[in-house]
């Protein structure tokens, strides 16, 4: 697989949401279902994984999707990019003495279930505004000198938050959603990550599946589904949505490739340095994913795909229905 730069790390140019093996999407897999799948992934080429501390909580305990991430990836640590994520409560530096004692404690629990001794990329998973952004910079470029991380990253944030870290510790990545039905941050965020020398990981790439075709009106989300509250994922939006899947199966059909693998196609052709990283709890849909970086659309067919996409009105916008809003710019 072709290689893109988060500043100074070196990823393939499409990696893995490791969400799905542990929740979000339903029911998970028998645990050696998921490791051969991500191992599979590894062997297609892919070196860039991510997870988070938090994944899992719904369905087992804090910290299940990194342990399974770490037993996965152990026989080949040193060959992949891995990337996980923490969150802060607003008592936990207090009772920990100092912000740097908290995000310590969290990235050394990180390690151990992650079984490693350092992270490539660490993000801030969503800003606490309890706890200024600034500080966190401050701990975070402590521990890239410490060697204990690589590089870090903010999720769901806008370009003020970013101009805030910037003097501090300079950003690796901004992880922020982003899809052909998730346009926001193509006004302001990754422009500004491209000027920067920041990396920008798009996650839900696919829209939770939507883009792929193979959610309709008639699909049923069960427990411990984030789309059951994922605004696009409402009958009347995937319903009032179609002409986006209309106007991407026509390529798709055009080059005998998927409808996922024309948006991701898409994404990779509109900027050098966004990096997707679609989830997926199926071996097949995974390496299909992943297969999208050989697909290559002309600069007439994405001129004419973009152009158009552009036209259309997209239904259940999450900053329309007040989804994650305050970090929107």
């Amino acid at each position: 697989m072709k290689k893109r730069k988060l500043r100074d790390l070196e990823v393939t140019e499409i990696g893995m949401g490791c969400m799905g093996f542990s929740h979000g999407y339903g029911a998970v897999p028998e645990e050696s279902y998921s490791i051969e799948a991500i191992r599979r992934a590894y062997e297609f080429g892919c070196n860039f994984f991510d997870t988070a501390e938090v994944y899992g909580m719904q369905q087992f305990e804090k910290g299940h999707n990194e342990r399974l991430v770490g037993k996965a990836i152990e026989p080949f640590r040193k060959d992949v990019i891995l990337a996980t994520k923490l969150h802060i409560e607003t008592e936990e530096p207090k009772q920990d003495g100092s912000l740097y004692n908290t995000i310590h404690r969290h990235l050394e629990a990180s390690m151990e279930k992650l079984r490693t001794d350092y992270i490539d990329l660490y993000y801030l998973h969503r800003v606490n505004p309890d706890i200024p952004v600034e500080d966190v910079a401050d701990v975070m470029g402590r521990l890239i000198k410490e060697g204990l991380i690589r590089g870090w990253g903010m999720s769901m944030v806008n370009t003020e938050l970013i101009e805030r870290v910037q003097p501090v510790t300079p950003l690796t990545a901004v992880q922020n959603i982003y899809s052909m039905l998730d346009r926001d941050y193509e006004k302001k965020v990754i422009p500004y990550c491209m000027e920067h020398n920041i990396g920008f990981v798009a996650f839900s790439p696919i829209a939770s599946g939507f883009l792929s075709g193979k959610v309709t009106t008639e699909t049923k989300f069960g427990f411990d589904d984030v789309r059951t509250w994922v605004p696009q994922m409402k009958k009347e939006n995937i319903a009032a949505n179609q002409p986006v899947l209309e106007l991407i199966e026509s390529y798709a059909k055009s080059k005998n490739v998927t409808n996922a693998q024309i948006a991701l196609a898409w994404m990779l052709k509109k900027y050098p340095h966004v990096v997707p990283i679609p989830g997926s709890k199926n071996k097949e849909r995974i390496l299909e994913n992943l297969g999208a970086w050989k697909v290559e659309l002309t600069d007439r067919e994405f001129k004419e795909l973009d152009d158009r996409l552009s036209k259309i009105a997209v239904y259940g916008n999450r900053k329309d229905v007040g989804f994650a809003t305050e970090y929107i710019d």
